[in-house]
């Protein structure tokens, strides 16, 4: 029994505006569906455009306010932010796995320490936003520079980690004096507003974080293209992170976009084979392999290549799916049936072309379960290698030389993540130099922590989530310059007017 009741915590509605739940105004209802059970755990009336107009309105009203507060004040609530959701670990953690289906011990372990952690790091990070230049670089003038924030933020957050995203658009957003319209998926509303209420209980003034929940082609679209939002941050998939560019185009806003993902993960003949397998299994089923980072395509050196295959698929074999609120379960169900049918059209398809080692099936159940996928022959131009599936399915295919596996592992349109398995540092170097990826892991495959970027390279979007590097994305470079001579004439002027 999961012990989340939604409908008692969110029984004034989805939508949180200028400190208080409300309901949506759209017209339509959505209901979230339990994704272990096929259950409807919650009923909720989705936001449509005059529900976003109002959620801009009271983080317009929010924002001199909280532009105006010192750093040192935006730290203290962020700290308290950061000690509410601590207290509260549990309750988050629940309301994760019962919307997700994602296992208790990932929320418990993963994305609610995580989340703290990333909270604690930007109260800290609050106060060390000053510019990197001050000087008299002319001689006759003073300059500086400010680093200001842009405004009203309009971010959208996937469904696959609904509190870590909801933290990643948020906390740099707010650490550098923005206020901000955060539009969850409408699949996984209750961390978010979770998470929002958190905010007001730490202290946080009403309107700086406000949470719309509805329909993409509504609540999303119409949130992207407002002209009172200054910036817009966009995680989910390439085909939609064009449309989200489309439209913030027309206003001529700031825009953030992390998007697909194809990790490569390149295993060299000299790579602990123990290893590699195991984070083979590991990076590729995470979250049930709802991860953008997740390991997807396995290059092995052939002569690690047989022993590889055989270890993945034996230990794929191992791994424990059933109710996510069971400690001992290791994978959860996939976020609907919907996408559960999607990934299997993948595996379906690849049949004619690739050998599925194991897997390759849905479980006999009410939930959206779907068995780990290990699949091997597949050419590389073929679509299960190049395309994103999003799900429980790692493709190995074979490479002979170094510079074939490193061609190979570029050879997507996407450049997130990747990692290298060697145990030869010039080696493991050369892939970390060469592989087009945001993030190169060695030996290693996922970990992800709050000072370090995460973002991605050509169709994996640009600007970073998380570290110091986040706020180049939400905050304006001003340049200020003193006069320093109190000159009526300046000597330029002659330019424009008079001889020297």
């Amino acid at each position: 029994m999961h012990n989340f009741q939604a409908r008692d915590h969110f029984a004034d509605g989805a939508q949180y505006i200028a400190g208080r739940l409300t309901k949506g105004t759209s017209g339509r209802t959505h209901a979230v569906v339990d994704p272990a059970t096929a259950e409807e755990v919650y009923s909720y009336e989705l936001a449509g455009r005059d529900d976003v107009d109002a959620a801009v309105a009271a983080a317009a009203e929010a924002f001199p306010g909280w532009a105006g507060a010192t750093p040192g004040e935006r730290s203290d609530a962020m700290h308290r932010f950061a000690g509410v959701l601590a207290d509260r670990a549990e309750e988050f953690a629940r309301a994760e796995s019962v919307q997700c289906g994602k296992p208790i011990k990932l929320s418990r372990e993963f994305d609610v320490p995580g989340t703290v952690d990333n909270t604690a790091f930007f109260a800290g990070a609050a106060r060390h936003l000053q510019g990197q230049s001050a000087g008299e670089y002319t001689g006759d003038h003073t300059s500086y520079v400010r680093r200001e924030p842009i405004g009203v933020v309009g971010s959208i957050a996937p469904w696959n980690y609904p509190l870590q995203m909801a933290a990643w658009k948020v906390l740099p957003a707010i650490a550098a004096g923005n206020t901000i319209v955060l539009k969850p998926a409408e699949l996984t509303p209750f961390t978010s507003l979770l998470f929002a209420q958190a905010a007001t209980e730490a202290g946080i003034p009403d309107g700086v974080v406000n949470i719309v929940t509805g329909a993409g082609k509504d609540a999303g679209e119409h949130l992207v293209g407002h002209p009172d939002v200054a910036m817009t941050s966009f995680t989910g998939s390439t085909g939609v992170g064009k449309r989200v560019a489309e439209i913030a185009t027309a206003t001529v806003k700031r825009l953030h976009l992390e998007l697909g993902g194809k990790a490569p993960f390149v295993v060299f003949d000299d790579a602990d084979l123990d290893a590699a397998v195991h984070g083979a299994v590991a990076g590729s089923l995470i979250n049930s392999g709802q991860d953008c980072t997740a390991a997807t395509r396995a290059y092995v050196q052939r002569p690690l290549y047989d022993a590889f295959v055989e270890g993945v698929a034996d230990l794929m074999r191992s791994v424990r799916l059933g109710d996510p609120f069971d400690p001992n379960t290791d994978m959860g169900p996939l976020i609907s049936h919907a996408h559960r049918d999607r990934v299997a059209g993948f595996v379906d398809r690849a049949r004619s072309y690739a050998r599925v080692v194991t897997g390759g099936e849905a479980l006999a159940h009410p939930g959206a379960f779907y068995r780990p996928t290990l699949v091997v022959d597949a050419a590389q131009d073929s679509e299960i290698v190049q395309s994103e599936i999003f799900g429980p399915v790692l493709v190995v295919l074979p490479f002979d030389s170094d510079d074939e596996g490193i061609r190979l592992a570029n050879d997507t349109p996407y450049g997130l993540a990747a990692s290298a398995w060697s145990r030869d540092v010039y080696r493991a170097g050369r892939a970390t130099r060469e592989i087009k990826a945001g993030c190169v892991w060695v030996n290693d495959h996922i970990p992800i922590l709050s000072e370090m970027p995460h973002g991605g390279y050509k169709a994996s979007g640009y600007g970073k989530d998380m570290s110091v590097y986040s706020f180049e994305e939400y905050t304006q470079v001003k340049h200020v310059m003193f006069d320093n001579t109190a000159v009526v004439r300046k000597d330029w002027h002659r330019t424009i007017f008079g001889d020297r």
